[in-house]
């Protein structure tokens, strides 16, 4: 039996993040990564971010994939509450397109780092979650192998 518990762990900080974040999950799902998903902003709910974040390795945890806009806060937040690998999502803003969500999640203060990809590059933070999960879980490192496989065809 495949243990199920939840590898990645998704936090957005808005509702209106989540459909360019389904293009995550489904990467995921599609790669055969457990995951969990939650909604908490670093501005409006920081509490929930942080016992959230300080939690999740203790829940099975071994990647935080973090997507916000604008000031984009939220991934800074969660890498200064977690051990774990931090991976953000700049969303792309009507204001600025998506290149100020980018720029506050790339100056990150040294001691506090966190990856960074394309301004709404859900699919790539998917890929990215799963080779780190690669690095210890052969099955994952052969999902990636196999997905390279295929855009090689």
């Amino acid at each position: 039996m495949t243990d199920t518990r939840p590898l990645v762990g998704i936090i957005m900080g808005s509702q209106s993040d989540a459909a360019v974040m389904a293009d995550c999950e489904e990467q995921l799902r599609t790669l055969g990564v457990p995951f969990e998903t939650v909604v908490a902003s670093a501005h409006r709910s920081p509490a929930r971010v942080h016992e959230w974040a300080s939690g999740a390795a203790d829940r099975g945890i071994a990647v935080i994939i973090a997507a916000a806009g604008k000031a984009a806060h939220l991934g800074g937040v969660v890498a200064a509450y977690t051990p774990l690998p931090v991976i953000t999502v700049p969303m792309k803003t009507g204001d600025l397109g998506g290149l100020d969500s980018l720029l506050s999640m790339v100056q990150m203060p040294t001691g506090v780092p966190v990856a960074c990809v394309a301004i709404n590059g859900a699919k790539n933070a998917a890929i990215l979650a799963t080779q780190i999960l690669g690095t210890a879980h052969p099955e994952y490192r052969d999902a990636i192998r196999d997905l390279k496989a295929d855009m090689a065809q």
